[in-house]
Formats: structure tokens, C-alpha cells, sequence
């Protein structure tokens, strides 16, 4: 799962972003586990484990996570009334994640919106993909992060003298400790990071990672990605010379009324990032570029009908402040018939029109109780063009 998160990194634009490789990878492990030919291949090396181990490692995956104080995962299946799934694999799934939908989409979308909102405790406010009349099937992964921090913040107002923010008024944070081990200098092989680390009380920490300015953000969380894998060696802010030792980073002596430890000041900035990800963009990067392609039948092991993706998208938002961190990510895959339809048979259509005055009447189906009635004179007008 590093592995993704490492690859998707070198992909970063220079404006802000968000993502999560830990919502999307249970996501493909179960694409994988259904897969066929070129597809289930694609998805493996994306995976970085064999597809027959795929939805297994996924549901431990989903467990380990949803057994993480302050850590909430999930994962969802919808699929159109007409689909037929091979019980094999629809019951690998989690327990209570599979639902259905017909042709009343509006309703539908509704109800996935809802589930990604619940999930995220409000954070992503609706499903990444929207429902098609050709959408056969939405499997969607939620994850909700939150934690507080161990010590606070103090807020503060920060001025830039230097910098893309330079003559701004940002929400600055400040936080003096004792714990000077918190921050250290990496040298990684695109250059020197200083990476702070901010631990939450529920066994969740943030990693703040400020490299050279020359460095491209891909090159900078590759940096801390190495840093927290423990594949590049930080020298401690205990261990650190006078001077200007790193981005952003000083060591300096502070006159004191009494003998003092050393001490860490740090001060950074509050944020929210909000970023919407078209994972069909890079499709090789997450095993999906043979998957997408029509004709095709690339998961036998899902249904007998062919099925291709048809998007793939993940929303996510993370939120930094003076009191704690929390972070949403919902990624979804809706796949849409993978061959042209076969229109062997013919059927009978009875067409209803109402196109002047009507009655309705709303029902209560068990006890026939009618809740409401009325009677339709003045439809809402059309507001295009």
C-alpha cells in the first residue's frame, strides 16, 4: 500500500492536493479478486500482491483499519437490478456492504451521496462518480481520520518575509516543547527535507515535511515517505549543529533567566486541502488501463455479463489545526457493460403520459393509509435554454 502512495506521490501537481492510496487499495484488491486476463495482471502489479490473495488482504486490510482508535473504513457495492454476481466473490465481500438500484438514478445518487457523507462524518459531502443509465456497479471505499493533539497549538497570526506567501496574513500555529527530537534533517537523493512529527492522542501522527526549494512536491513526499518507512536516516534536532541545518530549519542560542533543556519552537500554518482525483487519468498507475477497454469482458469472476470501468474517482479532504487533524477520503469504480447489448427478444411497453391535471396520492403500503393527496395543476417550468 506504500508502494501506491509512493507512486502516486511522483504524480503530485504543484497546486494543493490530497489523496489517499489506503482508500483506493481495498478498492482494486477486490477488482482484482474478480478480474480476468490482462485486467487481473494490471491490477496485481498495481496491488503488489497476486490477485488470489487480493480480497483477502483487502478484508484484513478493512478490519486492521476500522480497529484503529479514530480511524473509521468501510466499503460499499450497489449494482443495477438486472446484474447477476457470482456468488463467490459478491460474498467475499464485507458483510452488509451490498445494495441495489434501478432506473430512478436521482434516488439512487441520493443514497450513495448519503453514504459518503455518513462515512466520512461530513467531510466528503457526496460520491465521487455519478450514476450513468449504463452503470452496472459502484464499488466504493470510505475512509475518516481524526485525531487531537497530545500538546496543542496556540494560534497565532503569521507573516510570511519570503515566499509564494510572502506579504500575507496566514491562521498561524505555534507550539514550544520540550522535545527536540520531534524534528530532524533528512537527506534524501533529490535533496534535504526537515520533517516534523506531530503525534495525535489516539496513536495517529502527522508528518510535516518542508524540503529545498528546488525540490518538486513528488520529490518532497518521497522524501517523507522515506522518512516514515525508515529508508532515509533523519539526524534529531538534539543532534543537530548551530546554525541554518535545514528548510526552514535553524538551531540557535536564546538567552534564559534558568537552566533550560532544549527546547522546540515550532511554528507552521493551519490548512484545508480539498482535491477530486480522476484515477482514469493514470489508469496504469492503479492496474485500470486494459480494465477500461470496450469490448471486453475483464471480470468474469465478478458477473457473467461483461463489464468494463467505466470511471474511477476519489475525493478526499484534510483539515490541520491548532487542536487536531482530520482527514476523508471516498473512492469509488462504476463499471458499465463491457459489449454492446444483445437485443434477441422482444417486449411489450406501456407507455403513461401525464401531460395535463393529475391527482397523487402517497400511501402507506402495509396499514393503505393514504399520509397525503392532491391534485396537479402547476408543474415546476424548465429552466434551460
Amino acid at each position: 500500500m506504500n508502494g501506491l502512495t509512493a507512486r502516486w506521490a511522483w504524480q503530485t501537481p504543484a497546486d494543493g492536493t490530497v489523496f489517499s492510496a489506503a482508500g483506493a487499495w481495498p478498492l482494486l484488491a477486490f477488482l482484482a479478486d474478480g478480474a480476468g486476463g490482462a485486467a487481473r495482471a494490471e491490477l496485481s502489479e498495481a496491488l503488489g500482491v497476486p490477485a488470489e490473495h487480493a480480497a483477502s488482504a483487502a478484508r484484513g486490510l478493512l478490519a486492521a483499519l476500522d480497529s484503529v482508535s479514530g480511524l473509521d473504513a468501510a466499503l460499499g457495492l450497489w449494482a443495477h437490478q438486472s446484474l447477476r454476481f457470482h456468488e463467490e466473490w459478491r460474498g467475499g465481500l464485507p458483510v452488509g456492504s451490498h445494495g441495489v438500484f434501478g432506473d430512478d438514478l436521482i434516488t439512487a445518487q441520493e443514497r450513495l451521496d448519503a453514504w459518503a457523507v455518513e462515512r466520512t462524518g461530513g467531510l466528503v459531502e457526496r460520491m465521487p462518480v455519478t450514476l450513468t443509465r449504463d452503470a452496472r456497479l459502484v464499488l466504493a471505499s470510505a475512509l475518516a481520520l481524526r485525531t487531537t493533539w497530545r500538546q496543542p497549538f496556540s494560534e497565532t497570526a503569521l507573516f510570511p518575509e519570503s515566499g509564494p506567501w510572502r506579504e500575507r496574513r496566514l491562521r498561524g500555529l505555534h507550539r514550544r516543547s520540550v522535545r527536540p527530537d520531534r524534528v530532524g534533517v533528512a537527506g534524501a537523493p533529490e535533496g534535504f527535507v526537515t520533517t516534523l512529527t506531530v503525534p495525535g492522542d489516539n496513536g495517529v501522527d502527522v508528518h510535516l515535511v518542508l524540503g529545498e526549494e528546488r525540490m518538486t512536491p513528488g520529490q518532497v513526499l518521497a522524501a517523507g515517505i522515506g522518512v516514515v518507512e525508515r529508508t532515509v536516516a533523519v539526524t534529531p534536532g538534539g543532534a543537530l549543529p548551530f546554525g541554518h541545518v535545514g528548510p526552514g530549519l535553524h538551531v540557535e542560542s536564546q538567552p534564559a533567566v534558568e537552566p533550560e533543556p532544549i527546547a522546540l519552537d515550532v511554528r507552521t500554518v493551519a490548512f484545508e486541502v480539498r482535491t477530486d482525483h480522476n484515477l482514469l487519468e493514470q489508469p496504469g498507475l492503479f492496474g485500470l488501463a486494459s480494465a477500461t477497454m470496450v469490448p471486453g469482458s475483464h471480470f468474469p469472476g465478478i458477473s457473467a455479463a461483461p463489464l468494463a470501468i467505466g470511471a474511477a474517482r476519489q475525493s478526499a479532504v484534510a483539515q490541520f489545526g491548532a487542536l487536531g487533524f482530520r482527514a476523508g477520503a471516498v473512492t469509488a469504480v462504476m463499471a458499465t457493460p463491457g459489449g454492446l447489448p444483445d437485443h434477441r427478444y422482444e417486449t411489450t411497453v406501456v407507455r403513461a403520459t401525464f401531460d395535463r391535471p393529475f391527482a397523487f396520492l402517497a400511501v402507506h403500503r402495509e396499514s393503505r393509509l393514504i399520509l397525503t393527496a392532491g391534485w396537479v395543476t402547476e408543474p415546476v417550468p424548465y429552466q434551460g435554454m
